[in-house]
């Protein structure tokens, strides 16, 4: 058992097949399948059922898959070690869009200036699918929204935002739920801890919406508020960078749902440089006029 088949097998289970595991791996399907056998040969179990093309965890797959997940941290964090602390090697970086679109830029042109010998990766995506794929080692760490209260993850908080609540721009104020003009709620796929904050809001005011627009883009969001379609909750500053103009109203809320925090989620003692490297950059104080 070596960590090149570990690898494969830990693809194998997240891509949910051999195929898809082979194209995230650079590999041919027929390397892949034949180092899974050979895995299982060596350890005489079968580590998959095989029902036709699709794959499942056998009871000795399950039992493996905790073991290979700690075996391949370990030697990444002896990877890392030997390289004196100096960060190198791939990145892989989680961030919910508005994150990514609003706060990150700046960071990570510091970040690649400091660490150029560090592959980026940068993936988007709503916090509960993050933390997830944080907590099971497909991302080295995540930017979400906090609170995260999970015993295998350490949560460091970055980013404080406002939430606004955004409509059309003749909508009149918005302070209680009887003042909305529609209750279509526009948002990103269930998981999204503001499309959460969101439906928390409209229960407080009595409310269920009528119907959930899902989008894939703030972009596409935020026009289809401007046009009156719904409304939607998103981070002032989204709003103030984007270029909705004066196409779009925004509309303040009260404590909790009004303010979250942006925190950088990771495994709990697994050492990474590159990890330690950014949070550094993100706790930094702005630069003035920034």
């Amino acid at each position: 058992m070596n960590l090149d088949d570990l690898a494969m097998f830990q693809a194998v289970i997240r891509q949910g097949g051999v195929t898809s595991a082979a194209k995230s791996l650079h590999r041919v399907q027929s390397s892949v399948t034949t180092r899974i056998r050979q895995l299982e040969e060596s350890l005489g179990v079968a580590l998959f059922l095989r029902e036709g093309r699709r794959l499942k965890l056998s009871p000795a797959g399950r039992v493996l898959e905790g073991y290979a997940a700690r075996l391949l941290d370990l030697a990444a964090e002896a990877r890392n070690a030997l390289t004196l602390g100096l960060p190198r090697g791939p990145l892989r970086l989680g961030s919910m869009e508005s994150t990514a679109a609003t706060r990150l830029p700046p960071v990570l042109a510091a970040f690649h200036q400091r660490c150029h010998e560090v592959r980026l990766e940068l993936h988007t995506g709503p916090t509960a699918r993050l933390v997830r794929l944080t907590r099971e080692g497909a991302l080295d760490c995540a930017l979400v929204a906090g609170p995260v209260l999970e015993p295998d993850l350490e949560a460091v908080p970055v980013f404080s935002e406002e939430l606004v609540l955004v409509a059309s721009a003749g909508h009149p104020p918005i302070r209680r739920g009887a003042d909305l003009q529609t209750r279509t709620a526009l948002v990103f796929e269930a998981g999204c801890s503001y499309r959460q904050r969101l439906e928390g809001w409209l229960a407080s005011q009595g409310l269920v919406p009528e119907r959930f627009v899902e989008l894939a883009s703030y972009h596409a969001m935020l026009g289809c508020a401007a046009c009156g379609m719904g409304v939607a909750l998103v981070p002032r500053s989204l709003v103030d960078r984007l270029p909705a103009g004066d196409s779009l109203s925004a509309h303040p809320l009260p404590h909790p749902f009004g303010r979250s925090e942006t925190v950088l989620v990771r495994r709990r003692n697994v050492t990474a440089p590159a990890v330690d490297a950014l949070l550094a950059l993100l706790l930094e104080p702005p630069a003035q006029g920034a």
